[in-house]
């Protein structure tokens, strides 16, 4: 099992719209940056955790947990002409991007704001911290425990 941290704007799809989802669950699609295509293609796997994380908002921060519940595959969005995700060069024969399920597991008792992972002597070799715009992130285990201990969880 690994661990992730995806960032999401709220106003796009917030963690909340997970959980309002058939299962709790949605494909996390329209990621057009190589290196987080790379994570979703060939190494984030079912049963890897998320620190699922809201960004471009006044105070960005880690709310909840989801789960991968499907590894890699083609973004279907990308084909779409009418969608915002769209790919010209993109085509079923050379998808190009990818994208996994994820299914809602549990929101934090208190979120964690950047400013505070900022602020956590463990946390600041994360690339988060060191200002990744990167969506899709590794993270390592300590880093994943601190986040949930912060957040008020106990060890999974």
């Amino acid at each position: 099992m690994a661990f992730w941290l995806f960032k999401t704007e709220p106003g796009c799809f917030s963690f909340d719209d997970l959980k309002n989802r058939p299962d709790m669950t949605e494909h996390w699609d329209g990621v057009r940056n190589f290196q987080a295509r790379n994570f979703l293609r060939d190494s984030i796997k079912p049963g890897d955790l998320i620190l699922f994380y809201h960004s471009n908002i006044p105070e960005p921060a880690v709310v909840g947990i989801a789960e991968v519940v499907r590894g890699g595959y083609p973004d279907f969005t990308a084909l779409d002409p009418g969608g915002e995700h769209f790919d010209p060069k993109a085509s079923p024969g050379n998808p190009i991007w990818y994208m996994v399920d994820v299914r809602y597991r549990e929101p934090l008792r208190k979120q964690v704001t950047l400013e505070a992972i900022k602020g956590h002597p463990f946390l600041g070799d994360m690339p988060l911290v060191k200002r990744s715009r990167l969506s899709i992130q590794p993270v390592t285990a300590a880093e994943w425990q601190t986040i949930r201990t912060m957040g008020g969880l106990e060890s999974p």
